[in-house]
């Protein structure tokens, strides 16, 4: 594996959206380049953050409140960055991470109605306000997304309704116009091939 600096990409997007398969196209293509990347995931990442996974996404007969689904996902956060992300990176390796800290503001933000404030100053606490280098949007109405989905078992944040997924999609899109830096926006209702053209174009940009 050739030798350079570190580069931190990750996906977003809602429910449904095809980042799995998003993620093994990019995989594909850091391979290509014979570039040494470590794939991980949020909530997830180590052990203990992906026990705390388990908790957050099982379903309860009580209600689970919006900060404490917040907490739970900085605190399996905060084990992903020190375990996971900083050391890769370090090291000279790529990361390729399913879900970063931008989930918490569209999820708990847009989605809960968690104000923005107290997100950042969680992520400025556990060292999550680290920044990607590129993130790649994969967007297409929440309507698609639950459609997607009809046909598979959903966990406890996959059940909420459509108006939810609104919310979420609509923060999505309201953080990749304030940081085109490094936001991507991917058409995700497109056929596959299109897709993958797409993300071609944006891998370009980081692998030149």
């Amino acid at each position: 594996m050739r030798e350079q600096a570190g580069k931190f990409i990750t996906l977003e997007g809602g429910e449904g959206m095809g980042k799995s398969t998003v993620r093994k196209y990019v995989q594909s293509l850091l391979e290509e380049k014979n570039i040494s990347y470590v794939l991980t995931r949020e909530p997830g990442g180590t052990p203990m953050a992906e026990a705390i996974r388990q908790v957050l996404l099982q379903s309860y007969e009580e209600i689970v409140q919006p900060y404490t689904e917040l907490f739970l996902m900085f605190a399996s956060r905060a084990q992903h960055i020190e375990g996971v992300i900083k050391p890769a990176l370090a090291q000279g390796q790529w990361v390729i991470s399913d879900r970063f800290t931008d989930a918490s503001f569209a999820y708990q933000g847009g989605g809960r109605g968690i104000p923005q404030d107290h997100i950042q100053a969680l992520s400025e606490w556990t060292g999550a306000d680290i920044q990607p280098d590129l993130t790649l949007l994969l967007d297409a109405s929440a309507e698609v997304g639950q459609s997607r989905m009809r046909r598979r078992t959903k966990d406890r944040i996959e059940q909420e309704d459509l108006a939810f997924f609104e919310r979420v999609r609509k923060m999505y899109l309201r953080l990749a116009t304030l940081q085109p830096h490094r936001y991507r926006v991917i058409q995700a209702d497109q056929s596959l091939t299109h897709v993958k053209k797409a993300v071609a174009s944006v891998m370009e940009e980081v692998l030149s």
